[in-house]
């Protein structure tokens, strides 16, 4: 039996190197041969979103760096563990740069599971999930989150069995250890995969915010030509109507250099309102997202200035709700990161739609789209939050489940084809010969 562990820990991270001494410790006394992957010391590049490992190189990312060697292990492990500390409800940034990778392991090609769209597999045999995650208090909102990602992650990656736990830094080392133990027997036991509910959105925008500057974050690494540049500038296109002053950056392109990011907690502090627009990475945000949102709860640890923080999300799957957990994610960074949640917005199939095109000229299905970010950005714009009506209104699927899988099979053909690779689309390259 192999376990492969995913460390997403932080350099002098006391609760995370006790966690990780227990577990191993309880996985070399049972047996289990174990590749600890402490993923701060791999080099590991972002996703950069460009499908290549589905229509180009199936299987293979086209980054070549560590992240082939961490998806050829799990694919031949037995146990996927995921140690990080609970950040905002998901995983830390440096987990989630790993996790991202792990789309090379299926295949692009859709299929339904209990009545969603998901990814079909790419091998026969994919290991169970284990994710083990830690915080310095109690937090139900933040706990429930880390749970509900864990299971849509074990749905999305086609674990059998998946466990999950949260243990507080105050817990003894005793506590931590019989809490690993209960995890590891839940997996020899079988732990099926049961669904976790996210906890209900409580959107705290009230009007008292005076919108005088509005900042668009973008989350894609595809930056001005990105379905979210799309959404987010034509609601923000509305805001500059209402003589508010806008700005955009593009999170992709600054987090390597200081002062770029020290520009951005500028425009930050600058902001009544901040935007995050994004595309849905592996059930939650992409990793660079996440650090930058990291960076920013940083800065404005103690900070009482009112702001609000508001998200649109698109996924490639045509049911909106796929983004239901990463826009939890998002109202708990606002949560702890001082600012007013003023809701978020979730469209499914965003880029089979959108396709980083202009929505100013756009008709068709992209009326109810158009409709729904200019009543957001009405009440955004008084401080509001973002009416239920706008949000059930971007969620109402634009296409039958059924005839986006089918156009779906026959697009991911297409663009293979351009590669010469659609006879290889569902090759198995890390596969154990």
């Amino acid at each position: 039996m192999k376990a492969v562990i995913l460390d997403g820990s932080q350099e002098n991270d006391l609760t995370g190197e006790r966690v990780r001494a227990a577990l191993l410790a309880k996985l070399q006394t049972q047996g289990w041969e174990v590749e600890h992957m402490l993923l701060r010391e791999k080099k590991l590049g972002n996703c950069a979103g460009d499908f290549f490992c589905w229509v180009r190189s199936p299987g293979i990312c086209n980054i070549d760096d560590d992240n082939r060697e961490v998806a050829k292990s799990i694919v031949n492990s037995d146990l996927l563990v995921y140690l990080t500390p609970v950040t905002f409800g998901g995983y830390s940034s440096a987990l989630k740069k790993a996790v991202d990778h792990q789309i090379q392991n299926i295949q692009p090609f859709f299929a339904q599971v209990n009545g969603e769209t998901h990814h079909q597999k790419r091998y026969k045999k994919y290991p169970d999930l284990l994710a083990i995650g830690w915080m310095e208090q109690v937090d139900a909102q933040a706990e429930a989150i880390f749970r509900h990602l864990a299971w849509r992650n074990a749905l999305n990656m086609h674990a059998q069995h998946a466990v999950t736990a949260v243990v507080l830094a105050g817990q003894t080392d005793g506590e931590i250890l019989a809490s690993v133990q209960n995890c590891l027997e839940g997996i020899h036991n079988g732990a099926k995969i049961q669904p976790v509910n996210l906890p209900v959105s409580a959107m705290t925008g009230s009007g008292a915010t005076s919108i005088r500057r509005a900042l668009l974050l973008v989350g894609s690494p595809r930056t001005r030509k990105s379905s979210s540049n799309s959404l987010g500038s034509y609601l923000f296109e509305r805001l500059h109507a209402q003589s508010i002053q806008t700005e955009t950056i593009y999170l992709h392109t600054i987090l390597r250099s200081p002062e770029k990011m020290k520009a951005l907690h500028e425009a930050v502090d600058a902001a009544d309102l901040v935007l995050l627009a994004f595309p849905l990475y592996v059930d939650s945000l992409p990793a660079p997202v996440i650090e930058a949102l990291e960076r920013i709860a940083a800065h404005r640890e103690g900070q009482t200035t009112r702001k609000l923080f508001a998200a649109i999300a698109n996924c490639g799957f045509p049911e909106a709700h796929h983004n239901d957990t990463a826009l939890a994610i998002c109202e708990t960074f606002a949560r702890q990161a001082g600012f007013e949640w003023a809701g978020g917005l979730a469209l499914g199939a965003g880029e089979g739609l959108v396709h980083g095109a202009s929505l100013n000229e756009a008709g068709g299905p992209a009326i109810p789209i158009k409709k729904a970010l200019e009543m957001a950005a009405a009440a955004l714009a008084i401080g509001e939050p973002i009416p239920q009506a706008a949000i059930d209104l971007l969620a109402k699927a634009f296409i039958p489940g059924w005839l986006y899988r089918t156009i779906g099979w026959y697009g991911w053909k297409q663009q293979a084809k351009r590669w010469g690779a659609e006879k290889s689309l569902k090759r198995q390259p890390y596969a154990v010969k």
